[in-house]
């Protein structure tokens, strides 16, 4: 989760290149640390339907319509499949290599990943090599003449004129404009024949690997695809025009059972010469190649002799259009019958804080790291303090918790990722930190972990705090979390001290992150196991006392803090957070603590 992200924003921090370091500046790995391989999810897709997935998201921003219209050919002939299987009409579902393939030659770094759906622990979910297109694999440079840029290889898969290449120590691409078997020219190679490529210049040398970034062949079916392709919405118009009145206009949607009526403001001039007729109307409504309606059927009344301009006719079909498009945009909404809606153009009444007006906010601080070499007995005054769950499922921290228990109002701080595996166990962690602890609320992270929570023998009217992770950014929001027994809201750390003071104007139990270091990203992944789940032969270097680091390309350093309890990390920003909360009239001041 990228909290930039959250808002559109995202700069792509995952495609960057970091080095792995602890505390003495020991590298443990180097490369694109945090840059995931793309989800292929071909081989589930049985699994998902029967789950009750009724939609698939193709991720095509950005990427070529090659891309989009091979992704899109691939998964629909394979949804359409995994329906037939599911329903007995054919015995197996099966992937045929070659549609496997055509995927990873529109788009793939370093080959796929099937993400967290399985159930082994995912090594292959990160490809830190290269953060782009990889292509595909056609073998090393067998020869090199460097004067003329003649470059031989023993194909891995096939080539043909037209296709265009990368080498691995070269960043620009090179179509394929000649192709020789020996001194013969050809117009493809296949599998384990030994070709050659002219004409080609740069960094380049034996050895270096050689991949398919672009086949021509593929993108002319692709092409082909898309630019036959259209796909309208079906109309029926009906147009009523006489002389000295306005014209009547009905339109129906027949794919949306939807209709609308409305009078253009024009009257018909009486013809001079040649009178308007319906083949010239028709003719002119039918002019909607831009669109995405059609007119399946147009029915004219027209009175004799009139005339009207083909700019009015023209501009009637746009009219005609734009109300129907606004009815079928109007009839998509989302409701709820468990939500409360609010009125968005009333500013929610000023409420006053559980605290006096006179009283100082409430200090909370969150130890995000428990160290068992500090002294936890000289915290200085606070009213609460947050401990992330993972610690009160290690019994080696059950003293200082303990220690701290005394010393503020003691909370536990829910993940941020929640696993589903993992909910009965945090469950128990929950009930049994209760009942060895006096707690008085918990720090909820996801709405996932209300359900959790539902489930623990704990007492009903603990206090819920919404942590930041709910991207709490206005006061609707807010009342909605409210309604939802978390009576005390944290406000996102992205909102400006003009916004905040709006917000805590106008709400109670405000909390505000005043300073510490905020995470920038919650994997679900181990940087330091390298997979998405523990395995047997993990060094755990989570476990050790140690701290980690990723070191960016600028040379600032981000704090990594791993969590053995679902295979999570968290990266924080390398700076710190500095909220001027003296003019703010907040509820409950929230320290964060990296140490």
């Amino acid at each position: 989760m990228d909290v930039l992200g959250n808002r559109g924003k995202c700069a792509q921090p995952c495609r960057l290149p970091y080095t792995l370091i602890d505390q003495n500046q020991k590298i443990l790995d180097k490369g694109y640390l945090i840059s995931p391989r793309d989800l292929c999810t071909l081989e589930y897709l049985p699994n998902l339907i029967k789950a009750g997935v009724t939609s698939f998201k193709i991720e095509g921003r950005m990427k070529s319509p090659t891309y989009v219209a091979t992704v899109t050919r691939i998964y629909r002939k394979y949804i359409d499949l995994a329906t037939k299987y599911i329903k007995h009409e054919i015995s197996e579902y099966t992937i045929d290599t070659n549609d496997k393939n055509d995927l990873l030659q529109v788009f793939n770094r370093g080959g796929f990943s099937d993400g967290h759906l399985s159930s082994n622990p995912n090594k292959g979910l990160i490809f830190k090599e290269k953060p782009n297109n990889m292509g595909i694999y056609l073998g090393e440079i067998l020869k090199y003449n460097k004067n003329k840029g003649l470059v031989t290889v023993k194909l891995e898969n096939k080539v043909s004129v037209g296709d265009s290449i990368s080498f691995e120590n070269e960043d620009s691409k090179y179509t394929i404009s000649e192709l020789m078997d020996k001194n013969t020219n050809i117009k493809s190679g296949n599998i384990s024949q030994i070709v050659t490529f002219g004409r080609m210049k740069g960094n380049i040398k034996i050895g270096d690997k050689i991949y398919k970034i672009a086949d021509k062949e593929l993108s002319a079916e692709a092409l082909n695809s898309y630019s036959k392709e259209s796909v309208k919405t079906l109309l029926y118009c009906k147009l009523n025009i006489s002389s000295c009145q306005k014209i009547n206009v009905s339109v129906k949607s027949i794919d949306f059972d939807l209709e609308d009526n409305f009078v253009y403001d024009y009257i018909p001039d009486v013809a001079k010469s040649a009178p308007i007729t319906i083949d010239n109307i028709k003719k002119q409504f039918n002019k909607t190649l831009n669109t995405c309606f059609e007119f399946s059927n147009i029915d004219i009344v027209l009175d004799d002799n009139l005339f009207i301009p083909t700019s009015i006719l023209n501009d009637i079909r746009r009219e005609t259009i734009s109300h129907i498009e606004n009815k079928i945009i109007k009839s998509f909404k989302r409701t709820s019958k468990t939500v409360q809606h609010y009125n968005l153009s009333e500013t929610p009444e000023p409420q006053k804080h559980l605290a006096s007006e006179s009283s100082k906010p409430q200090k909370a601080i969150l130890l995000n790291i428990l160290n068992t070499n500090l002294d936890y007995t000289k915290l200085q005054n606070p009213d609460k303090i947050y401990i992330p769950l993972k610690y009160f499922a290690n019994k080696n921290f059950e003293n200082i918790i303990g220690t701290l228990a005394k010393k503020a109002k003691l909370y536990i701080y829910m993940p941020v990722i929640v696993k589903d595996i993992f909910a009965h166990s945090i469950a128990n962690i929950i009930t049994k930190s209760f009942e060895k602890f006096n707690i008085f609320g918990i720090v909820v992270s996801n709405l996932s972990e209300l359900k959790i929570i539902e489930n623990c023998k704990i007492p009903k009217d603990i206090e819920l705090i919404a942590n930041y992770t709910f991207n709490v950014y206005n006061s609707y929001t807010i009342q909605e979390l409210n309604r939802l027994n978390l009576k005390t809201v944290t406000i996102s750390p992205e909102l400006d001290n003009e916004s905040l003071s709006e917000i805590c104007s106008t709400n109670k139990n405000i909390e505000i992150i005043t300073q510490g270091k905020i995470p920038l990203m919650t994997m679900s992944y181990c940087l330091l196991g390298r997979s998405n789940k523990c395995y047997k032969n993990c060094k755990k270097y989570c476990l050790s006392q140690n701290e980690f680091y990723l070191k960016d390309r600028y040379n600032f350093n981000f704090r990594v803090v791993p969590d053995n309890l679902q295979s999570i990390t968290t990266i924080y920003n390398s700076r710190s957070l500095q909220v001027d909360t003296s003019e703010l009239n907040a509820y409950s001041l929230r320290y964060d603590l990296l140490c």
